[in-house]
């Protein structure tokens, strides 16, 4: 599990850095580096609620963001059938201080 959220945490962070065109290692600010994640997961949760209602369903999930989709029952918790940014915000959040 834990393995899967730094895969997870490396996929948005990688898919932004090629996008963008900044350097994926060395030095840097962590919190400025943890910003660059959020912003990317941000964008990755807009580009896949193709509703634009902010709500990500399963399938939302597996065409746009396929870690997170592998994770969504445990993300809803509360089966109510999607899941929101705050909800993998604090999904992510709880996982990395396991690691």
């Amino acid at each position: 599990m834990k393995k899967m959220m730094a895969v997870l945490i490396l996929c948005i962070v990688s898919a932004g850095a090629s996008a963008q065109g900044m350097p994926m290692a060395g030095g840097g600010d962590k919190s400025v580096r943890a910003e660059q994640v959020l912003t990317q997961l941000q964008e990755r949760f807009a580009a896949a609620n193709t509703t634009r209602d902010g709500k990500l369903t399963q399938a939302q999930a597996q065409a746009g963001m396929p870690m997170v989709a592998r994770h969504f029952d445990e993300i809803d918790a509360q089966r109510v059938g999607y899941i929101t940014l705050p909800q993998i915000e604090v999904f992510m959040a709880q996982h990395m201080k396991q690691r």
